[in-house]
């Protein structure tokens, strides 16, 4: 017993001997020297992009200069420290890197994918996409830009979307900036299940928005608080200054139905909510259309009630969309008319008012708060909507 224990312990120590030499070679072939040798090195998964940066160049898209062939890290040989530099910055995400279109400079995100493993995720993403869809008002999916069929990989592929941003950050202001978000949130999911798909994942990572009305700068991708160059600190405006559009994205589990099929049934497929109620009872299938109002109302208990003071409005509604039966949960066209009536006993001052974080001290609070209020008066004086966009 002790004998195979051994031989399987030198076995797995000689695989892993093997592979580091196999990224090191490749190192060599890419860079002309071992990346252990060099803080803030690419990684092993980070190697695939470098190998595909001139073929996305030729496509028309560019990655920054941390994947270019040749690269030499900025602050190699001085005295820069390499955390503080831009070519530095790694994804958060293995599979998603950003890029900029060659044809009109615009920033563009870059999301691989296996589609024998997401099979619907294009065809979902196109539908969204395309005329009628993509020019109607309610439509808050992300738009699809292109896809890229990987060479030499037929059953990989890159899309290529908007540059977004987690739609928490910066942080909201008034509570006229979050029932905009709700708003946005309710109408586009009411969308989607117009078009009889199911997007079976829409808690809160896969809610992203598009900050560049918000940015005076443009943003880092990586380090979203930074200039995109690394020079100082990426400015903004207000939500209620500039709006921002909110999108649903990642359609990777969705599922799109006939138009007649108006009660379809599917497997529990787990997203990134791990408290659906009628997963955690049985396997059974189930309508996926309730457990996406559930996902959606949950986004909103985690992330709002529970975490934020004056937004005890949405409560009701709110405890609708969670109920441990699906059945009684509400449907997206009686969320929206619900919301609307909630908006029409919500006053100006009301909606004027700061958002106050939970999580604040009580000297943030302060801060806050007379930040708040120079521009409350401000936007009153200026007769800006209260609730942004309106």
């Amino acid at each position: 017993m002790l004998s195979r224990r051994r031989q399987r312990q030198a076995e797995w120590e000689e695989r892993i001997a093997r592979e580091q030499a196999e990224f090191q070679e490749l190192a060599c072939q890419v860079f002309g020297s071992p990346l252990s040798t060099i803080p803030g090195a690419i990684g092993k998964v980070e190697s695939w992009w470098c190998q595909q940066y001139q073929w996305l160049k030729e496509t028309g898209y560019l990655l920054r200069p941390r994947y270019a062939p040749g690269w030499v890290p900025s602050w190699q040989d001085t005295k820069k420290r390499w955390v503080e530099c831009e070519d530095s910055q790694v994804p958060a995400r293995d599979h998603v890197l950003d890029a900029t279109r060659m044809a009109d400079g615009v920033f563009v995100t870059l999301k691989l994918i296996t589609k024998s493993r997401h099979p619907y995720e294009i065809e979902i993403g196109r539908l969204f996409s395309t005329e009628p869809l993509v020019s109607d008002l309610y439509n808050y999916s992300v738009p699809l830009y292109d896809v890229l069929d990987v060479p030499d990989d037929e059953d990989q592929a890159l899309l290529v979307m908007p540059l977004l941003r987690p739609f928490h950050r910066p942080r909201f202001d008034t509570c006229g900036e979050v029932v905009d978000f709700f708003r946005q949130l309710f109408l586009g999911l009411r969308f989607i299940h117009q078009q009889h798909v199911a997007h079976r994942d829409c808690m809160g990572p896969n809610i992203m928005m598009d900050a560049n009305p918000l940015y005076i700068d443009p943003y880092h991708p990586q380090d979203l608080d930074m200039k995109r160059d690394f020079s100082g600190k990426a400015r903004y405006f207000t939500r209620t200054r500039r709006p921002p559009k909110y999108f649903f994205i990642d359609f990777g589990i969705s599922r799109r139905y006939a138009a007649d099929h108006n009660a379809p049934l599917e497997y529990p497929i787990w997203g990134g909510d791990k408290t659906v109620p009628e997963f955690q009872k049985s396997d059974d299938a189930c309508n996926p259309f309730p457990t996406d109002i559930y996902y959606l109302g949950n986004m909103i208990r985690e992330n709002f009630l529970l975490t934020k003071r004056g937004l005890e409005f949405m409560l009701p509604l709110v405890k609708d969309m969670v109920q441990d039966d699906p059945v009684k949960r509400p449907t997206m066209d009686e969320v929206v008319a619900r919301f609307n009536e909630i908006l029409k006993e919500l006053s100006s001052w009301k909606l004027r008012s700061r958002v106050i974080y939970k999580e604040d001290s009580n000297i943030e609070s302060l801060y806050y708060g007379v930040v708040h209020w120079t521009r409350r008066i401000s936007y009153i004086v200026r007769r800006v909507s209260a609730i942004p966009g309106s």
